[in-house]
């Protein structure tokens, strides 16, 4: 009897020759490298270097997140992921009375300039790679880190990064939006102009899956929904008299990978076919670059349970190996204490300590695609690639992504597919370790990491220093440049990042751009 897959597709007990009848290796594969990149994006993928671990921080103020990332590069991390906290995600500075009881609770809080040159304090911008979860203020965050770098002498075109910059997801399953979605969209089209032109090697955004997954989509529903806000985005730029392969050599990805490791092999396969005969065959990228799908991969953080977490060690490790056999380019492992409060320092370590066995301990990285022609997850790939690609044509039946979203359908069929989840939870027909089986009667006492309360009135205090010596006038005539700005077609990084130079808050500038194109409210919210 099958077993079904988190996508709903049927998994049978044994896969022969059959389930590939009629099967062309050649349209199917390719080589590793090569057009349509189901067996990764580069010829020798992990032979020659590992993936880049990232390591997601941040948290309190930015001395005490500088701090951790600089233990986490003595320990080996390659890359730096940065998590920033509510308010700033919301384009609010910290003495704000809508931030009370948010300040530094789920990421590091930023506020200014002055916030980002401590955040990255003493760590050379020149030769480490950040990536930045950070989505309606990106732009303001990415023109941050390029003051950092013009202070610390790095010029423009030697910042290597990621901004995240997917404001269309969180109309559909996360909510940090600003801006309503057409003001949003043009916002994203000058941040890739901006950075061709000023800072080339950054990637413009990184278009995601994985906040979706966290709600509770499926695999096919998170490919399918992130391809079709990816089509948006280029279709945006293409619109704004962009060239197709002008930008989306720099557009990038993010998924999860959960535990269910064949059918995440075989999502990740599927959703790079899919995208490369997307930017060929409906945009005519001819540059290979264009076509390839690459991706950053986080394993989940909706499958740590708060039970008995030294099980989400396992988990992890599990989901991390989902990743790597799926080709992802750069992965951060969740610690085992996330279900319960920000990771430990030493939990954060174990974690990267994870991907370090993964990558030196293991022959994984000896060949690429070692999945390559299994009956199984071949079979696996082509199913899940149907119903993306069945789901995508929903969505384009209702106009494209943002005319979806507005009509509400990704949220719901997200929802349905979460009530499934938590039903069969419920039931006991999806087994959830240490929660609904194999449970104990006493837990392990466990210390979690504890934000301090005082970080509020802290960053409150440097705000009032950093008003207090600012240049008002320079303040004030840098802020009205950007709302005219963003009144007519100009670029509006530009006229930003002088009002940022000239140490306009983070708020004062989400707030200029408010008063313009005004603030989104859903129309389920009434």
């Amino acid at each position: 009897m099958a077993r079904y897959s988190e996508s709903g597709l049927p998994i049978e007990p044994v896969y022969g020759p059959a389930a590939l009848a009629g099967w062309d290796p050649d349209a199917g594969l390719g080589e590793p490298g090569a057009f349509p990149y189901t067996r990764g994006v580069y010829p020798t993928m992990y032979t020659g270097r590992a993936w880049t671990m990232r390591q997601y921080a941040g948290f309190g103020t930015a001395r005490e997140s500088n701090a951790r990332y600089r233990r986490l590069i003595e320990h080996g991390t390659t890359g730096l992921s940065v998590a920033f906290d509510l308010p700033t995600q919301m384009g609010h500075d910290s003495d704000t009375p809508i931030a009370a009881g948010e300040v530094g609770r789920v990421g590091v809080a930023i506020d200014s300039v002055e916030d980002m040159e401590v955040l990255f304090g003493g760590i050379p911008l020149g030769t480490v790679s950040t990536s930045m979860t950070i989505n309606a203020p990106a732009a303001l965050l990415l023109l941050m880190y390029q003051l950092v770098g013009e202070e610390q002498g790095v010029k423009g075109h030697q910042l290597n990064g990621t901004v995240q910059n997917d404001v269309l997801k969180e109309y559909i399953a996360r909510g940090t939006y600003i801006y309503p979605p057409q003001p949003s969209l043009r916002l994203t089209a000058d941040i890739f102009r901006y950075c061709r032109a000023e800072i080339p090697r950054w990637n413009t955004i990184s278009i995601s899956g994985y906040h979706m997954a966290e709600a509770g989509a499926s695999p096919a529903q998170e490919i399918a929904f992130t391809l079709a806000n990816g089509i948006a985005y280029v279709r945006t730029a293409l619109a704004a008299g962009m060239d197709v392969d002008d930008f989306a050599p720099r557009l990038s990805f993010f998924f999860v990978a959960r535990t269910t490791l064949l059918e995440e092999v075989a999502k990740f396969r599927a959703a790079r076919r899919i995208w490369a005969r997307v930017m060929r065959d409906e945009f005519g990228a001819r540059n290979p670059k264009s076509q390839m799908l690459r991706f950053h991969t986080q394993t989940a953080g909706v499958a740590l349970t708060a039970q008995q977490p030294e099980v989400n060690l396992a988990r992890v490790t599990v989901q991390a190996l989902a990743a790597v056999l799926g080709g992802t380019q750069s992965l951060h492992t969740n610690s085992f204490d996330e279900a319960i409060a920000l990771p430990t320092e030493k939990a954060a370590r174990l974690a990267l300590r994870t991907q370090q066995v993964l990558a030196h301990e293991t022959d994984v990285t000896a060949t690429v695609d070692p999945f390559a022609g299994s009956y199984a997850v071949e079979s696996l790939t082509d199913a899940v690639e149907d119903a993306a690609r069945a789901l995508m044509g929903r969505v384009e039946d209702l106009g494209g992504a943002v005319a979806a979203i507005e009509r509400g359908f990704q949220k719901d069929e997200i929802e349905r597919n979460a009530y499934r989840i938590a039903r069969e939870t419920d039931a006991g027909e999806r087994v959830v370790v240490g929660v609904n089986r194999f449970r104990t009667d006493e837990e392990e006492p466990y210390e979690p990491l504890r934000v301090d309360p005082a970080i509020e009135a802290q960053q409150a205090e440097r705000l009032a220093r950093l008003r207090a010596r600012r240049n008002g006038r320079a303040v004030t005539a840098a802020l009205g440049a950007l709302r005219k700005a963003a009144e007519g077609p100009d670029n509006v990084l530009y006229p930003m990042r002088e009002a940022l130079r000239a140490r306009a808050t983070l708020g004062e500038v989400s707030d200029a751009l408010r008063e313009v194109w005004g603030t989104y409210v859903p129309a389920d919210a009434f």
